[in-house]
Formats: structure tokens, sequence, C-alpha cells
């Protein structure tokens, strides 16, 4: 898709007024600063009604084809994203961030995220434009995140033995208490980095990390870059929502990560034998929806009985 340096403005402009939308609307300050989960529901289905529609703007600008392209793109961004949020409750957990706090490093943490991903899509399409080869890399590569997501465990991850967090301890020092908002507090003259410093580096550190299965992932679908761009930005909206949404059900999703490793092994196959088969964009839309529905489905049925049975098993003591 030729869009121009106007289409390219406008989903720049686009998207910084949707984060300002964000950051000032969404969860505005409360007498106890809180956000309740129907705030949290509704601006989540409001983010992903915009995310969709927005493929009706590729659809004017280019073809059907192209628009079917970003809803697929979305849809595995949108989804992986998911994994994203389970390793910030992780994060958080850890560090004992306040909730009042976590919406702002959220927020600021999907900023990070678009810029990053900015940076490997035009990184990864000039790649693939310059070394075609460089598609079976990326695909053996998703196929190996695949099998990583079925063996590990994020509730393994240390942050305080990872490398960010050690190089942050040689840059600063880092306390172990809050000072209401503040980044940084002076102990006896020296500066010192607070919690919140080493929960934000964190949460930009798995950005990174998963932007390196995310953009790969997309590339298999279109190789059109403001595609790309544009359902990233569009998945990453409305994240901090979602955040809040998901953290008192993460229990009930059990086998999602079976579901995002399927999807993520489906098209890093799709993309080694792009040169012997084309697979349809409809295709690929259909199976990620079946993939992640059928997922989704088995683990709030299993959720479900497992909380029958645990009421039945406590009934009977």
């Amino acid at each position: 898709m030729h869009v121009g340096w106007f289409g390219w403005t406008a989903l720049v402009v686009a998207v910084i007024v949707m984060l300002v939308i964000d950051l000032v609307l969404f969860g505005r300050k409360s007498e106890d600063n809180s956000i309740n989960a129907r705030t949290a529901m509704l601006w989540s289905v409001v983010w992903a009604a915009v995310g969709v529609a927005f493929a009706g703007v590729v659809w004017m600008l280019d073809s059907h084809v192209a628009a079917q392209e970003y809803l697929t793109g979305f849809l595995i961004e949108k989804m992986l994203s998911l994994d994203n949020l389970f390793v910030f409750a992780m994060i958080f957990m850890y560090f004992k961030v306040p909730t009042t706090l976590q919406r702002r490093v959220i927020f600021w943490g999907i900023v990070g995220a678009i810029v990053l991903r900015g940076i490997f899509i035009f990184a990864g399409a000039a790649l693939l434009d310059a070394f075609h080869w460089m598609v079976y890399i990326f695909g053996a590569f998703l196929i190996y995140t695949a099998f990583k997501m079925l063996k590990d465990d994020d509730n393994d991850i240390e942050p305080d033995q990872t490398l960010p967090m050690r190089l942050l301890r040689k840059v600063i020092p880092v306390t172990n208490e809050y000072d209401g908002e503040r980044f940084f507090i002076r102990r006896d003259g020296v500066r010192h980095a607070t919690p919140l410093v080493a929960a934000f580096v964190m949460v930009a550190a798995f950005d990174a990390l998963f932007a390196l299965d995310s953009i790969p992932a997309i590339f298999a679908v279109t190789r059109d870059t403001f595609v790309v761009a544009s359902a990233n930005a569009m998945s990453l909206l409305g994240m901090t929502a979602l955040y809040f949404l998901l953290v008192d059900m993460m229990g009930r999703f059990k086998y999602l990560n079976v579901g995002l490793a399927i999807v993520l092994a489906f098209v890093g196959v799709k993309m080694m034998i792009v040169d012997i088969y084309h697979m349809p964009t409809w295709i690929s839309l259909i199976v990620i929806v079946v993939v992640l529905g059928l997922t989704i489905w088995y683990s709030l049925a299993k959720t479900k009985e497992q909380t029958a049975a645990s009421g039945g098993a406590t009934d009977g003591g």
C-alpha cells in the first residue's frame, strides 16, 4: 500500500491523539484513584472496536485484501499482547507496585512499545526486502518461540536476576520503598531510584522481547509496512484497560499460552512455505480465530469445573 507521507502523518497523529485520550479519560482519578472492572471492560470494548473499525480505513485506502491482512495482523498482535499483560502482572507483584501506580507504568510502557515496534518494523521490512532468505529465519524463530512458550513458565522469572535489573543497579542505587509517584529520591545527598523505575525498566525490557516475537508473526501475514505498523499501534491501544480487566481473571486463562503457541507455530510454518504455497489471508484469519476461541473456551470450562469440584469438596468436608 502506497499511502505516502500524508497517510503516515495521519496515522501518527491519530495514534498520538488516541494515546492522549487513553491517558486523560480512562481511569480518571477517583477519590481512591481506583479503576473498577466495569470501566476497564467498557474501555477495552471501545478500543477493540476502534481497532476493528480501522480496517475500513485500510479498505478505503487500498482494498479488501489489505483490510483482511490488517484484521488478521490486528488479531494476532492483540492476542499476543495478552501474554505481555500476564508478565506485567508478575512484575508488579514482584516489585509490590501499588495498584494506583500500575496504570502509569503500563501506559508509558505502551508508548515505549510503539516506538520500539516502529523501529523493528522498518528494520524487518528492510531485511526482508534485501534478503528474501530472512523469511526462513523469521519463520524458524516463531516456531522456536512457540516451543519455548509451551515449555517455559513465566513464574520462573526472577526480575532481580535479569540483565536489565543488573545494569540498572550498576547505574543507580534502587530503594525498596515507594515515595508516592516519584521515580527518583535523594537519600543522604545520593540520588536513588524507587521500585517504580525498576518496574518500568522491566516492562520496557519485556516490551522489546515481545516485539521480537510479534513483528515476525505479522510479517508472515503481510509485507506492507503501513498495514503492519497500523495493526501494531491499534493493538496496543487500550492495553491499560485490558490489563485491569484481566488482572482478576488470569487464573481462568490457564491454557491461553497453548493457543498462542499454536498460532505462532502456524504463522511460522506459513512463513517458511511461502515460496511453495501462499496461504490466503482469510484462511489465516479463520485458523487464528478458531484456535484462540477454542483455547479461551476450554480454559474457562476447565476453570468452571475446578471451581465446582473444589466447592463440592468443601461442602463435603
